[in-house]
């Protein structure tokens, strides 16, 4: 049998077997061509044919009545297969109008512009513009939101920045009423520890753990968390450091809320005698870094009155402003090795963690020479939190950074770190830190501009070593994505970030892992308001 094509390509007819040599002699003469290869030509030929009809159908019905074959198939099917490019069926005027700067004072004096994109669709039909009227008025609308979007957002930020830098009444209350049972009860005065645990302060055999911290309520979360997940907590010793304010209510929520048979320390900076004596670097570098920031930064009223800034960059301004960047507590870590000269390693904890499990551990890993045992921050599914390299720090815009640092590296975590202190004085850690202090401010906060970390990345850089994640989850406190399963799996919870689980701005299903650790049936957190939502 052989297929016959029609004259209009609509139609394949077969034709009997009969005919087929007859057919063949008539268009092919006297060469021999086997039937399979007549039949698949044929075949090929009629949807080829076929497929030139359909898109010569679709030229004419767009208009286009001169058109090739090859042309309109090069056309359809793009540069690539006949080298043909597809023009653009939008106005040329479009782009002109669209690309034309437009000022303020042109959005503010237009009263008229549309407020939503069903104002704009209504309008469209009612006016039926040309296509410059109608680029004109689409850019109008879009610009106008995006300036309260703007506005929006940067208030967000601003809101934030106030809530979190704050102290919450209730924490202020705290602190108040403790200050006062200090001063009135003697059981809340009591030594910590008391005199037959002080040899245990000083004993390597024991797991001890530091906690730098002025926020009472939180500490006592870390503290509570530390002990009642601990397999030995007879074992363990928390070394509490505490500004002189923060002294005497502190030791008064420890003195009434033991965490038996755990021994818990709780001292003042001012008690440390190489505090109190000489030159301190970094108090130093915090009294110098408080007046540059005044004077760079201009206040959260002059960065939010910058119109020029994308809002992410006003946001991290605002969070340089944030207290806790410059308060002692949070720069105390760089000196435990004359914190406590006696002592070979120990868990530095920030006081907005929680602990999940006995941390006994930690004592067993190898450390292979390093001083810092951390959490890499650059792997992981969370490619919000954990993306973090050196160049999310620092700014190798400078040339001091670009030539010392890798901008690809991997940064590491504050929050839950081992440190090994025999490794660390043998080193120059201390000293690296204080010196690029000194730099930044020099450089009037140019090598970078938030918190610790970014000095402590380079004082320690070559001295980690990285430790599972298991030991140390990051983020509660920047995005509420991060599942409960996947958190209460985790040995640590890091709610590193504004929202802080004692603030009113905390993610409220995060913030139950926080408060499950707060003693509601305290008579001075009840008395403060002190709530679990």
């Amino acid at each position: 049998m052989l297929l016959h094509i029609s004259p209009s390509l609509r139609h394949v007819t077969v034709l009997p077997a009969k005919g087929v040599r007859e057919f063949i002699k008539v268009k092919v003469g006297s060469r021999k061509f086997s039937y399979r290869m007549v039949f698949y030509s044929l075949l090929f030929f009629t949807f080829l044919l076929r497929f030139v009809f359909v898109l010569t159908a679709m030229d004419t019905i767009d208009g286009e009545t001169k058109c090739s074959t090859v042309g309109c198939l090069g056309k359809r099917l793009g540069p690539r297969i006949l080298g043909r490019r597809l023009e653009s069926n939008v106005p040329q005027v479009i782009y002109q109008v669209l690309e034309e700067p437009v000022s303020q004072d042109e959005i503010q004096g237009d009263g008229d512009i549309p407020q939503t994109l069903e104002d704009f669709v209504a309008e469209m039909k009612d006016v039926r513009p040309d296509a410059k009227t109608f680029a004109s008025r689409l850019k109008a609308m879009v610009t106008l939101l995006e300036q309260r979007t703007r506005t929006a957002k940067i208030q967000e930020y601003l809101y934030r920045h106030v809530a979190s830098s704050s102290i919450p009444k209730q924490l202020h209350c705290l602190a108040l009423r403790l200050a006062n049972e200090h001063s009135t009860n003697a059981n809340a005065r009591l030594q910590l520890p008391s005199p037959e645990f002080v040899p245990a302060l000083v004993d390597n055999s024991f797991f001890h753990f530091v906690l730098a911290s002025d926020n009472i309520l939180a500490t006592s979360v870390v503290a509570s968390s530390l002990v009642h997940n601990s397999l030995h907590p007879e074992k363990v010793v928390l070394h509490i450091i505490t500004d002189r304010k923060t002294l005497s209510p502190m030791q008064a929520w420890f003195s009434l809320n033991p965490l038996t048979p755990a021994i818990i320390e709780v001292k003042g900076l001012h008690h440390f005698d190489w505090f109190a004596k000489g030159k301190v670097p970094v108090l130093e570098a915090m009294e110098k870094d408080q007046k540059v920031r005044s004077q760079f930064r201009g206040g959260s009223s002059a960065i939010v009155a910058n119109n020029t800034e994308k809002p992410y960059v006003i946001a991290a301004k605002l969070q340089a402003l944030s207290p806790k960047y410059n308060s002692l507590m949070n720069h105390i870590r760089i000196h435990l090795p004359e914190l406590f000269p006696s002592l070979n390693k120990v868990v530095f904890l920030d006081d907005d963690i929680v602990v999940q499990t006995d941390l006994s551990a930690l004592w067993d890993i190898d450390m292979d020479g390093k001083v810092n045992g951390a959490v890499e921050t650059c792997t992981g599914e969370d490619k919000f939190v954990m993306s973090k390299r050196f160049k999310s720090y620092l700014n190798f815009s400078h040339p001091m950074i670009a030539k010392n640092f890798d901008p690809s590296e991997c940064a590491w975590a504050y929050g839950m770190n081992i440190f090994d202190l025999e490794a660390w004085r043998t080193t120059n850690i201390s000293h690296t830190y204080h010196y690029w202090l000194e730099e930044n401010l020099k450089s009037d906060l140019s090598l970078w501009q938030l918190g610790t970390l970014p000095p402590g990345l380079i004082a320690f850089h070559g001295h980690v070593h990285i430790i599972d994640p298991f030991w140390h989850m990051l983020g509660l406190g920047y995005q509420d994505n991060t599942s409960i399963a996947d958190a209460e799996t985790a040995g640590v919870i890091h709610f590193n970030g504004r929202a802080k689980p004692w603030l009113d701005i905390a993610f409220p299903q995060l913030r139950k892992l926080w408060t499950k650790y707060v003693n509601f049936s305290d008579k001075f957190i009840k008395s403060c308001h002190i709530r679990a939502s």
